[in-house]
Protein backbone atom coordinates (compact mmCIF):
# COMPACT_ATOMS: atom_id res chain seq x y z
CA UNK A 1 0.00 0.00 0.00
CA UNK A 2 1.24 3.50 -1.03
CA UNK A 3 -0.43 6.97 -1.02
CA UNK A 4 -2.43 5.48 -4.55
CA UNK A 5 -3.84 2.95 -2.23
CA UNK A 6 -7.66 3.86 -2.43
CA UNK A 7 -9.13 4.41 0.99
CA UNK A 8 -11.35 1.84 0.97
CA UNK A 9 -8.33 -1.19 0.88
CA UNK A 10 -6.82 0.43 3.32
CA UNK A 11 -9.82 0.54 5.70
CA UNK A 12 -11.26 -2.98 4.99
CA UNK A 13 -7.35 -4.06 6.44
CA UNK A 14 -7.88 -1.93 9.30
CA UNK A 15 -10.99 -3.67 10.02
CA UNK A 16 -9.36 -7.29 9.54
CA UNK A 17 -6.72 -6.64 11.53
CA UNK A 18 -9.23 -5.25 14.15
CA UNK A 19 -10.94 -8.47 14.08
CA UNK A 20 -7.94 -10.65 14.43
CA UNK A 21 -6.92 -8.26 17.42
CA UNK A 22 -9.93 -8.64 19.42
CA UNK A 23 -9.35 -12.42 18.47
CA UNK A 24 -6.25 -12.42 20.05
CA UNK A 25 -6.76 -10.51 23.50
CA UNK A 26 -9.84 -13.03 24.19
CA UNK A 27 -7.57 -15.73 23.82
CA UNK A 28 -5.23 -14.65 26.83
CA UNK A 29 -8.32 -14.50 29.21
CA UNK A 30 -7.05 -15.87 32.40
CA UNK A 31 -8.88 -19.06 33.16
CA UNK A 32 -11.30 -18.62 36.73
CA UNK A 33 -10.78 -14.89 36.94
CA UNK A 34 -13.34 -12.34 35.48
CA UNK A 35 -13.80 -11.62 31.85
CA UNK A 36 -11.16 -9.07 30.96
CA UNK A 37 -8.27 -10.25 33.02
CA UNK A 38 -5.54 -11.86 30.32
CA UNK A 39 -2.36 -12.22 30.45
CA UNK A 40 0.10 -10.06 29.09
CA UNK A 41 1.39 -13.24 26.70
CA UNK A 42 1.09 -16.55 25.41
CA UNK A 43 4.50 -16.58 26.70
CA UNK A 44 2.91 -15.46 30.23
CA UNK A 45 2.49 -18.41 32.91
CA UNK A 46 0.05 -16.96 35.53
CA UNK A 47 0.85 -19.43 37.98
CA UNK A 48 4.27 -18.33 38.26
CA UNK A 49 3.84 -14.48 37.72
CA UNK A 50 0.25 -13.39 39.05
CA UNK A 51 1.08 -10.10 39.24
CA UNK A 52 1.54 -10.02 35.97
CA UNK A 53 -2.04 -9.84 35.14
CA UNK A 54 -2.69 -6.35 36.11
CA UNK A 55 -0.36 -4.80 33.66
CA UNK A 56 -1.53 -7.61 31.38
CA UNK A 57 -5.31 -7.04 32.19
CA UNK A 58 -4.60 -3.39 31.98
CA UNK A 59 -3.21 -2.72 28.42
CA UNK A 60 -5.66 -5.05 27.18
CA UNK A 61 -8.82 -3.56 28.38
CA UNK A 62 -7.57 -0.06 27.00
CA UNK A 63 -6.60 -1.89 23.78
CA UNK A 64 -10.16 -3.43 23.39
CA UNK A 65 -11.89 -0.46 24.82
CA UNK A 66 -10.14 1.45 21.69
CA UNK A 67 -11.07 -1.05 19.10
CA UNK A 68 -14.19 -1.58 20.32
CA UNK A 69 -13.89 -5.29 22.20
CA UNK A 70 -15.20 -4.23 25.50
CA UNK A 71 -18.82 -3.18 23.34
CA UNK A 72 -20.43 -6.76 24.37
CA UNK A 73 -19.28 -6.70 28.01
CA UNK A 74 -22.67 -7.22 30.53
CA UNK A 75 -22.84 -4.31 33.22
CA UNK A 76 -22.40 -7.54 35.79
CA UNK A 77 -19.11 -8.27 33.80
CA UNK A 78 -17.63 -5.26 33.84
CA UNK A 79 -18.24 -4.62 37.67
CA UNK A 80 -16.70 -7.98 38.02
CA UNK A 81 -13.77 -6.89 36.15
CA UNK A 82 -13.75 -3.52 37.83
CA UNK A 83 -13.47 -5.11 41.44
CA UNK A 84 -10.85 -7.55 39.90
CA UNK A 85 -8.45 -4.43 39.41
CA UNK A 86 -9.35 -2.46 42.71
CA UNK A 87 -7.99 -5.76 44.63
CA UNK A 88 -4.50 -4.36 43.61
CA UNK A 89 -5.64 -0.85 45.11
CA UNK A 90 -4.12 0.43 48.61
CA UNK A 91 -6.17 2.30 50.65
CA UNK A 92 -4.86 6.07 49.50
CA UNK A 93 -5.66 4.62 45.64
CA UNK A 94 -1.97 3.99 44.34
CA UNK A 95 -2.11 0.30 42.33
CA UNK A 96 0.92 -1.99 43.20
CA UNK A 97 1.70 -5.00 40.78
CA UNK A 98 1.96 -8.24 43.23
CA UNK A 99 5.60 -9.40 43.35
CA UNK A 100 7.49 -6.40 42.90
CA UNK A 101 9.67 -5.57 45.85
CA UNK A 102 12.91 -3.29 46.71
CA UNK A 103 15.83 -5.38 45.41
CA UNK A 104 13.74 -5.60 42.13
CA UNK A 105 12.97 -2.62 41.03
CA UNK A 106 15.14 0.59 39.72
CA UNK A 107 14.51 3.64 37.75
CA UNK A 108 16.87 6.11 39.83
CA UNK A 109 19.45 5.58 42.37
CA UNK A 110 16.74 6.94 45.50
CA UNK A 111 14.25 4.33 45.99
CA UNK A 112 11.94 6.58 46.91
CA UNK A 113 12.08 8.06 43.24
CA UNK A 114 11.99 4.88 41.94
CA UNK A 115 8.72 3.71 43.56
CA UNK A 116 7.01 7.27 43.12
CA UNK A 117 7.84 6.40 39.17
CA UNK A 118 6.46 2.95 39.27
CA UNK A 119 3.54 3.80 41.33
CA UNK A 120 2.50 6.70 39.55
CA UNK A 121 2.69 4.27 35.92
CA UNK A 122 1.22 1.40 37.48
CA UNK A 123 -1.90 4.01 38.93
CA UNK A 124 -2.21 6.30 35.80
CA UNK A 125 -2.64 2.62 33.78
CA UNK A 126 -5.16 0.81 36.13
CA UNK A 127 -7.44 4.10 36.41
CA UNK A 128 -7.28 4.28 32.76
CA UNK A 129 -8.99 0.60 32.86
CA UNK A 130 -11.56 1.33 35.44
CA UNK A 131 -12.48 4.11 33.80
CA UNK A 132 -12.81 2.47 30.54
CA UNK A 133 -15.05 -0.37 32.28
CA UNK A 134 -17.28 1.92 34.27
CA UNK A 135 -16.84 5.59 33.00
CA UNK A 136 -18.57 6.73 35.86
CA UNK A 137 -16.34 5.53 38.55
CA UNK A 138 -15.16 7.75 40.89
CA UNK A 139 -11.77 7.44 41.42
CA UNK A 140 -9.68 7.23 45.25
CA UNK A 141 -7.15 10.24 45.19
CA UNK A 142 -5.87 10.48 48.83
CA UNK A 143 -1.99 9.83 47.47
CA UNK A 144 -2.38 12.84 45.36
CA UNK A 145 -2.89 15.42 48.88
CA UNK A 146 0.91 15.65 49.20
CA UNK A 147 1.24 17.74 45.65
CA UNK A 148 -1.19 19.94 46.48
CA UNK A 149 0.94 21.46 48.71
CA UNK A 150 2.86 24.30 46.57
CA UNK A 151 6.00 23.56 48.44
CA UNK A 152 6.20 20.05 48.16
CA UNK A 153 4.74 20.51 44.16
CA UNK A 154 7.17 22.73 43.72
CA UNK A 155 10.76 20.48 45.45
CA UNK A 156 9.15 18.13 43.31
CA UNK A 157 9.45 19.55 40.36
CA UNK A 158 13.32 20.83 41.66
CA UNK A 159 14.17 16.83 41.23
CA UNK A 160 12.90 16.66 38.10
CA UNK A 161 16.48 15.23 35.87
CA UNK A 162 15.88 16.36 32.20
CA UNK A 163 19.19 14.55 31.25
CA UNK A 164 16.35 11.94 31.08
CA UNK A 165 13.63 13.47 29.85
CA UNK A 166 11.76 10.44 28.72
CA UNK A 167 11.31 9.04 32.36
CA UNK A 168 10.38 12.61 33.39
CA UNK A 169 7.80 13.09 31.31
CA UNK A 170 5.84 9.93 32.52
CA UNK A 171 6.08 11.69 36.01
CA UNK A 172 5.04 14.81 34.81
CA UNK A 173 2.20 13.86 33.08
CA UNK A 174 1.13 10.60 35.50
CA UNK A 175 0.86 13.62 38.20
CA UNK A 176 -1.13 15.98 35.56
CA UNK A 177 -3.40 13.02 34.97
CA UNK A 178 -4.10 12.43 38.77
CA UNK A 179 -4.10 16.73 39.58
CA UNK A 180 -7.05 16.59 36.68
CA UNK A 181 -8.73 13.80 38.09
CA UNK A 182 -8.83 16.28 41.15
CA UNK A 183 -10.08 19.00 39.57
CA UNK A 184 -13.51 16.50 37.91
CA UNK A 185 -14.06 14.89 41.39
CA UNK A 186 -12.43 16.43 44.62
CA UNK A 187 -13.82 18.82 47.14
CA UNK A 188 -14.30 22.67 46.11
CA UNK A 189 -11.29 23.54 48.02
CA UNK A 190 -8.80 20.24 47.14
CA UNK A 191 -10.18 21.44 42.91
CA UNK A 192 -9.02 25.16 43.87
CA UNK A 193 -5.22 23.15 44.97
CA UNK A 194 -5.25 21.17 41.99
CA UNK A 195 -5.90 23.97 39.47
CA UNK A 196 -2.85 26.24 41.39
CA UNK A 197 -0.83 23.22 41.43
CA UNK A 198 -1.18 23.06 37.10
CA UNK A 199 -0.59 26.45 37.09
CA UNK A 200 3.01 26.13 38.30
CA UNK A 201 3.14 22.79 36.40
CA UNK A 202 2.86 25.16 33.12
CA UNK A 203 5.12 27.71 34.84
CA UNK A 204 7.88 25.21 35.40
CA UNK A 205 7.33 24.16 31.86
CA UNK A 206 7.75 27.80 30.74
CA UNK A 207 11.03 28.49 32.19
CA UNK A 208 12.77 25.05 30.69
CA UNK A 209 11.43 24.66 27.37
CA UNK A 210 14.05 24.01 24.62
CA UNK A 211 12.19 26.83 21.90
CA UNK A 212 14.26 25.55 18.71
CA UNK A 213 12.46 22.20 19.36
CA UNK A 214 9.55 22.91 21.68
CA UNK A 215 10.86 19.92 23.96
CA UNK A 216 12.25 19.32 27.17
CA UNK A 217 15.66 18.11 27.55
CA UNK A 218 19.44 18.19 28.42
CA UNK A 219 21.96 17.96 25.20
CA UNK A 220 19.31 18.15 22.35
CA UNK A 221 21.37 19.69 20.29
CA UNK A 222 24.40 17.61 20.54
CA UNK A 223 23.18 14.30 20.14
CA UNK A 224 20.24 12.75 17.95
CA UNK A 225 19.60 10.22 20.79
CA UNK A 226 19.14 12.38 23.30
CA UNK A 227 16.87 14.71 20.58
CA UNK A 228 15.13 11.82 19.54
CA UNK A 229 14.33 11.08 23.84
CA UNK A 230 13.29 14.38 24.59
CA UNK A 231 10.43 14.39 22.13
CA UNK A 232 9.41 11.28 23.45
CA UNK A 233 9.32 12.54 27.11
CA UNK A 234 8.24 16.16 25.85
CA UNK A 235 4.83 14.21 24.25
CA UNK A 236 3.71 13.36 27.47
CA UNK A 237 3.74 16.59 28.96
CA UNK A 238 2.01 18.08 25.50
CA UNK A 239 -1.21 16.58 27.13
CA UNK A 240 -1.70 18.74 29.79
CA UNK A 241 -2.09 21.46 27.41
CA UNK A 242 -4.10 19.85 25.23
CA UNK A 243 -6.57 18.69 27.98
CA UNK A 244 -6.90 21.88 29.48
CA UNK A 245 -6.88 23.52 25.74
CA UNK A 246 -3.98 25.82 26.20
CA UNK A 247 -1.68 26.60 23.63
CA UNK A 248 1.57 24.66 23.46
CA UNK A 249 4.77 27.53 23.21
CA UNK A 250 6.62 26.35 20.37
CA UNK A 251 4.56 23.58 19.10
CA UNK A 252 5.36 23.95 15.04
CA UNK A 253 8.47 23.30 15.65
CA UNK A 254 8.16 19.91 17.06
CA UNK A 255 6.38 19.16 14.48
CA UNK A 256 9.32 20.04 12.09
CA UNK A 257 10.98 17.49 14.20
CA UNK A 258 8.71 14.99 13.96
CA UNK A 259 8.36 15.53 10.01
CA UNK A 260 12.01 15.02 9.72
CA UNK A 261 11.81 11.38 10.99
CA UNK A 262 11.17 9.15 8.41
CA UNK A 263 7.93 7.66 8.31
CA UNK A 264 8.63 3.93 9.00
CA UNK A 265 8.00 1.23 12.07
CA UNK A 266 9.89 1.51 15.17
CA UNK A 267 9.21 0.49 18.30
CA UNK A 268 5.59 0.95 19.77
CA UNK A 269 6.68 3.87 22.69
CA UNK A 270 8.43 6.15 19.50
CA UNK A 271 5.76 5.43 16.88
CA UNK A 272 2.97 6.29 18.93
CA UNK A 273 4.62 9.62 20.49
CA UNK A 274 5.63 10.46 17.29
CA UNK A 275 1.64 9.97 15.75
CA UNK A 276 0.52 11.10 18.89
CA UNK A 277 2.38 14.56 18.26
CA UNK A 278 1.40 15.12 14.66
CA UNK A 279 -2.16 14.29 15.08
CA UNK A 280 -2.75 16.91 17.95
CA UNK A 281 -0.63 19.18 15.96
CA UNK A 282 -2.86 19.18 12.92
CA UNK A 283 -5.83 19.73 15.12
CA UNK A 284 -4.33 23.31 16.93
CA UNK A 285 -2.36 24.60 14.24
CA UNK A 286 -2.07 25.13 10.69
CA UNK A 287 1.36 24.22 10.68
CA UNK A 288 2.09 21.73 7.68
CA UNK A 289 -1.08 20.34 7.80
CA UNK A 290 -0.77 18.54 3.99
CA UNK A 291 2.85 17.26 5.25
CA UNK A 292 1.17 16.05 8.29
CA UNK A 293 -1.22 14.26 6.10
CA UNK A 294 1.35 12.29 3.70
CA UNK A 295 3.35 11.54 6.36
CA UNK A 296 0.10 9.42 8.23
CA UNK A 297 -0.72 7.80 5.51
CA UNK A 298 2.68 6.56 4.60
CA UNK A 299 3.50 5.03 7.69
CA UNK A 300 0.05 3.39 7.96
CA UNK A 301 0.83 0.56 5.86
CA UNK A 302 3.46 -0.61 7.96
CA UNK A 303 1.81 0.06 11.34
CA UNK A 304 -0.76 -2.69 10.15
CA UNK A 305 1.73 -5.09 8.84
CA UNK A 306 3.50 -5.41 12.02
CA UNK A 307 0.48 -7.28 13.38
CA UNK A 308 1.35 -10.75 14.06
CA UNK A 309 0.01 -14.13 12.48
CA UNK A 310 -1.98 -14.44 15.78
CA UNK A 311 -3.49 -11.28 15.99
CA UNK A 312 -1.06 -8.93 18.45
CA UNK A 313 1.89 -6.70 17.97
CA UNK A 314 5.36 -6.61 19.01
CA UNK A 315 7.03 -3.99 20.51
CA UNK A 316 10.44 -4.77 18.20
CA UNK A 317 12.35 -7.86 17.21
CA UNK A 318 15.15 -8.46 18.84
CA UNK A 319 16.28 -8.66 23.08
CA UNK A 320 13.94 -8.71 25.66
CA UNK A 321 10.77 -7.04 27.21
CA UNK A 322 10.46 -6.03 31.03
CA UNK A 323 7.79 -4.69 33.24
CA UNK A 324 8.75 -1.19 32.98
CA UNK A 325 11.19 -0.64 36.13
CA UNK A 326 11.17 -4.20 37.42
CA UNK A 327 14.40 -4.49 36.10
CA UNK A 328 14.86 -8.06 38.12
CA UNK A 329 10.86 -9.33 37.57
CA UNK A 330 8.69 -10.95 35.01
CA UNK A 331 11.04 -10.65 30.90
CA UNK A 332 9.78 -12.48 27.84
CA UNK A 333 11.07 -12.47 24.53
CA UNK A 334 10.62 -9.38 21.81
CA UNK A 335 8.70 -10.43 18.77
CA UNK A 336 6.10 -12.04 21.04
CA UNK A 337 2.54 -10.15 20.82
CA UNK A 338 1.97 -8.88 24.08
CA UNK A 339 -1.08 -6.49 25.58
CA UNK A 340 1.07 -3.50 25.75
CA UNK A 341 2.17 -3.18 22.34
CA UNK A 342 -0.49 -3.87 20.74
CA UNK A 343 -2.41 -1.29 22.96
CA UNK A 344 -0.25 0.87 21.88
CA UNK A 345 -0.51 0.18 18.17
CA UNK A 346 -3.57 0.66 18.18
CA UNK A 347 -3.44 3.72 19.46
CA UNK A 348 -1.07 4.87 16.75
CA UNK A 349 -3.45 3.09 14.30
CA UNK A 350 -6.92 4.55 15.56
CA UNK A 351 -5.44 7.91 15.94
CA UNK A 352 -4.19 8.36 12.41
CA UNK A 353 -7.26 6.35 10.98
CA UNK A 354 -9.03 9.24 13.21
CA UNK A 355 -7.14 11.91 11.57
CA UNK A 356 -7.48 11.07 7.55
CA UNK A 357 -11.15 9.58 7.63
CA UNK A 358 -12.90 12.02 10.62
CA UNK A 359 -16.47 9.65 11.31
CA UNK A 360 -15.49 6.49 9.36
CA UNK A 361 -15.33 4.42 12.56
CA UNK A 362 -16.35 5.07 16.15
CA UNK A 363 -13.01 4.66 18.61
CA UNK A 364 -13.13 5.07 22.06
CA UNK A 365 -9.99 7.00 22.58
CA UNK A 366 -8.51 7.29 26.29
CA UNK A 367 -10.47 9.99 28.63
CA UNK A 368 -7.55 10.38 30.95
CA UNK A 369 -4.68 11.97 29.95
CA UNK A 370 -1.69 9.80 29.10
CA UNK A 371 -0.39 7.40 26.96
CA UNK A 372 -4.27 6.49 24.35
CA UNK A 373 -5.38 10.34 24.90
CA UNK A 374 -7.05 11.86 22.15
CA UNK A 375 -8.03 15.80 22.47
CA UNK A 376 -11.86 15.83 21.47
CA UNK A 377 -11.32 17.08 17.49
CA UNK A 378 -15.05 18.82 17.66
CA UNK A 379 -15.60 22.51 18.50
Amino acid sequence: MNQATPNSLIQASIEAARQRTIGFLEGLQAPGLPRGVMRISHAHDPARWPGVLLPGSYNGVMALDLIGGLDGYSAGERADLAGWLHHSRRPDGIFRIVGMADGDVFKKPDPVETWGYIDFHVTNYCLGAVQAVLPDSRPVLDFVQPWLDPLRLEAWLSRRDLRDPWQEGNNIVNLGSFLLLVVAHGSADEQQSARHALDLMFAWHDRLQEPSTGFWGVGQATDPVRLLHAMAGSMHNFHLWYAMGRPLPNQERAIDYALSRAPTVDSACIDVDLVDLLVHGAMMTGHRRDDIRRWLRDLLPGLIAFQNPDGGFPDVHEGLRRQDGWVRGYEEPQGVSNTFATWFRWIAIAMIADHLWPGWRTWHFRRMVGIGYRRDPSP
